[in-house]
């Protein structure tokens, strides 16, 4: 018998038996991939967000042995009440033998008792999640390129053009008190990104959320780098790396993103570049950058390429919708 329980308090030992069936599944299914460390799936699970809050529930084996983990995230931002969005894990070996359907059961009936109308998960493009998702009732609303660029090797020239009017700023966390409420004006440009067809809602970025977004990533012990275009006292642009607690290699690309006003000026090349030497000068272990783009997203997807990403793997997005009362 395979018993779900709830998680209310992460201790280490919860840790890390997370961590362990993480690391087994990602193995199984991304084998090129780096594993996270067993600290930072502690400050995961552990630290909680500003405009979410967290499910979780571990699937035991009789002898006590963790063999599947379900995390439920639940927006708390008004445009995305009705929304969750899944991550869920069994370990390769108990694979086929129903502890994923009895924890997505689990999780599907704890998103309908919070009134929300939407689970969406993302799943290795072409790996056994798709089958898993497809056999559930889940249907496929977005795919995502990843991409790799490799800093040594990058084509940071965009930094060096001219841009008449415009400057650039960097800072490293939490944004300026002069800047926050620009910057939370440029992170509204993020709600028109493609999204496929997914139920995602939309966001309200505020100056105190950007800071409380921060504060989430400084408090798992993140370094949260940022570099923004100003013209005349608004963020015409802006794009964020992050740096996860104990990498040595890998920063992962947050958001890039240009204020429609300010389009067309080649903008997002310009920051993009302008971070590709940050990194080298500020972190020069770090030696490639990842970061996701959907497929129809044809404009970022031309700036990367021109800094020289390549193709990584793929990503899809799926989405259960849930009866609703």
């Amino acid at each position: 018998m395979i018993s779900v329980v709830p998680l209310t308090r992460v201790s280490p030992e919860d840790a890390a038996a997370w961590h362990a069936v993480v690391a087994a599944s990602l193995a199984g299914d991304l084998p090129e991939e780096p594993r996270p460390t067993v600290d930072q799936v502690h400050a995961q699970l552990a630290v909680p967000g500003r405009d979410n809050r967290r499910l979780l529930w571990q699937a035991t084996a009789p002898d006590g042995a963790a063999v599947g983990v379900a995390g439920l995230r639940l927006f708390t931002s008004p445009g995305q009440r009705h929304l969750s969005e899944l991550e869920l894990h069994v370990a390769p070996d108990r694979r086929g033998s129903g502890v994923g359907s009895l924890l997505l059961a689990t999780v599907a009936a704890a998103a309908q008792a919070e009134e929300r109308r939407s689970i969406i998960a993302a799943v290795a493009g072409d790996g056994p999640g798709d089958a898993f998702c497809t056999a559930r009732g889940f249907r496929r609303v977005l795919a995502l390129d990843h991409l790799l660029l490799d800093v040594a090797r990058a084509d940071d020239a965009a930094a060096d053009a001219e841009h008449p009017g415009y400057e650039l700023a960097d800072w490293t966390g939490t944004v300026p008190d002069d800047l926050a409420e620009a910057f939370a004006a440029a992170k509204n440009a993020m709600n028109d990104m493609p999204m496929g067809d997914m139920d995602y809602g939309s966001q309200t970025w505020t100056a105190d959320r950007v800071r409380a977004m921060a504060e989430v990533l400084a408090e798992r012990g993140d370094v949260l780098l940022t570099t923004a275009a100003l013209v005349k006292g608004e963020m015409a642009g802006y794009t964020e790396i992050v740096i996860r607690a104990g990498e040595t290699r890998r920063a992962l690309q947050y958001d890039t993103a240009v204020v429609p006003a300010h389009r067309g000026h080649g903008l997002g090349l310009w920051v993009k570049a302008q971070m590709v030497r940050r990194l080298r000068a500020e972190h020069p272990g770090t030696v490639e950058i990842e970061t996701d783009n959907a497929q129809d997203n044809t404009h970022m997807l031309a700036v990367n390429r021109q800094l020289g990403f390549r193709f990584h793997r793929s990503t899809h997005e799926y989405q259960l919708d849930l009866p609703t009362t």
